[in-house]
């Protein structure tokens, strides 16, 4: 039961954020025009006879986009492109429930989905793509259902798959910082946290999970019924611990601060101790059997992507550049090619034995980025980053039309379930906000200073700029004008926050300023 003094104090954040997102519209500062780029979505509207329509048909989409979606332009046109195609297909999946909105994963209706065909395998996408919507109740929302849409208790199937839910919502804070929103939530994510200790705690300390309930079905490493410690669902455990332990700091709890951190601390330690292959220099599954799977899998990546590994285990990123390990004509694959078992379970049944899916793609995307901001390394640079979204944004195509699925041929950039219902429009990856945080690089962070940190290589593009982008309760804009001629906002990259000048530099390189 939701206390009255913090339903008030909800009431008020969502009418001051309101307030204030109506204010800074009002008093303008913006670059780009959002009926510039209606185009995108005439476009998207005539590709297809619209067979499925949820909460926001098509007929609303520009509309709805104009009113929730930051605005990018940049010389690329298929990133563009993309850009507005993502958040045009991630509108199509608002459903409403007699309980609230919700994000469906897929359009047409599984079998084995909860209640309003939810499904939890990609939530944690869900929340950091739409964490850069206007409109907060979307989210707020579907996790309220996924936490209370049950008479007020968890939907059966939330544990259906892992999870970094706690994590992502604490990400989720860092954009928005509604941190009432976030403490009431609290005591749901702390039982959470507790049921899956209970359900997936093996002897060692770590965690184990079948990988079909990983939502990677047939890997390499391991199988179905499988009970083996996955560096996925140890990653997303000590995320989701370290997120815990930064929301008890904030409601003041130090002592279950330190708890939840000692917990984090106790998985990072056996993560390194128990799934580091030296050999392959590589974050590998451990069997139930006690032995190292030996096989590089695109999950060995993921614990970047939560800022686990300590400094020192970087090289295992050389393989994201290695035509052997996971660089592909048409993405990162999600098994080392050279290995013997590369796409070796057959076809088109959800096999995640090397060709490419999104959904992976986004996770190591975001941890490379991570890697890149966070730690010091040699390994990668915004060459090699730019090329992987490079990638992922070619591959995000059908028959020449935009398009996301579920997995492709890494070396064709088939769609493996082809023209399948099922497969189109499938929200199980991010995008926008790999292009938000990582590509224009806006770093999320709790304090009163602004991070941008580009990952584009100076000789790519001559100019770019993301525009309207909700953040702290204000509007961001960042600009890069090589030569001042594009925007007439002077030269190189630069930072708006409301109108306002609170960063620049000549080149593209790291820039802090204050909101």
């Amino acid at each position: 039961m939701i206390r009255k003094p913090i339903i008030l104090s909800l009431f008020i954040i969502l009418l001051t954020g309101s307030a204030v997102a109506q204010k800074n519209k009002k008093k303008g500062g913006a670059v780009l025009k959002a009926d510039n780029f209606r185009h995108y979505v005439d476009y998207f509207n005539k590709m297809e006879d619209e067979n499925i329509a949820q909460a926001i048909p098509n007929a609303q989409s520009w509309d709805w986009m104009k009113a929730n979606i930051p605005l990018f332009e940049c010389p690329q046109q298929n990133f563009e492109e993309m850009w507005y195609y993502r958040w045009w297909t991630l509108r199509k999946h608002i459903k409403q429930t007699p309980v609230g909105y919700i994000f469906t994963e897929f359009l047409v209706n599984r079998s084995y989905a909860d209640k309003y065909n939810l499904i939890a395998s990609a939530t944690g996408h869900h929340i950091y793509e739409a964490r850069w919507l206007h409109d907060n109740k979307y989210l707020n929302d579907y996790l309220h259902v996924w936490y209370r849409g049950n008479d007020g208790k968890p939907m059966k199937k939330l544990h259906g798959y892992s999870s970094w839910n706690i994590y992502a919502m604490y990400n989720r804070y860092l954009v928005n910082k509604d941190s009432a929103w976030l403490m009431n939530m609290l005591p749901d994510l702390e039982a959470d946290h507790a049921a899956w200790e209970a359900e997936k705690r093996l002897p060692s300390g770590l965690f184990w999970q079948a990988d079909v309930k990983d939502g990677m079905e047939e890997t390499i490493s391991g199988g179905r019924r499988e009970k083996n410690a996955r560096p996925t669902i140890n990653s997303y455990m000590y995320g989701n611990a370290w997120a815990l332990s930064q929301l008890q700091n904030m409601a003041g709890n130090k002592a279950r601060a330190e708890l939840y951190m000692s917990k984090a601390d106790s998985t990072k330690r056996l993560f390194h101790q128990l799934l580091w292959n030296p050999k392959d220099t590589f974050f590998e599954t451990r069997k139930q059997a006690d032995t190292l799977a030996n096989v590089r899998e695109e999950i060995g990546f993921i614990p970047w992507y939560f800022n686990l590994p300590e400094e020192g285990y970087e090289a295992a990123w050389k393989k994201v550049t290695d035509e052997k390990g996971f660089f592909a004509p048409f993405g990162l694959t999600t098994a080392e090619r050279k290995h013997p078992e590369f796409r070796s379970h057959g076809c088109c049944q959800c096999e995640w034995d090397g060709a490419v899916w999104p959904y992976a793609t986004a996770q190591t995307m975001t941890a490379m980025a991570n890697l890149m901001n966070n730690y010091k390394q040699n390994v990668v640079n915004d060459s090699v980053y730019f090329r992987h979204m490079e990638l992922y944004v070619e591959s995000q195509y059908y028959r020449g039309r935009p398009y996301i699925g579920e997995y492709l041929d890494e070396k064709t950039g088939y769609w493996l379930k082809g023209d399948q219902e099922r497969s189109r429009y499938y929200n199980h990856s991010t995008y926008n906000d790999l292009i938000i945080t990582g590509l224009v690089g806006l770093r999320p962070r709790k304090d009163n200073t602004i991070e941008v940190n580009p990952l584009i290589p100076g000789n790519k593009w001559d100019w770019f700029c993301l525009d309207n982008v909700a953040y702290h309760g204000k509007l961001v804009t960042i600009i890069w004008d090589k030569d001042g001629s594009k925007y007439k906002k002077g030269r190189g990259l630069s930072v708006w926050v409301n109108g306002k000048k609170v960063a620049s530099a000549d080149k593209l390189q790291r820039v802090t300023g204050t909101l």
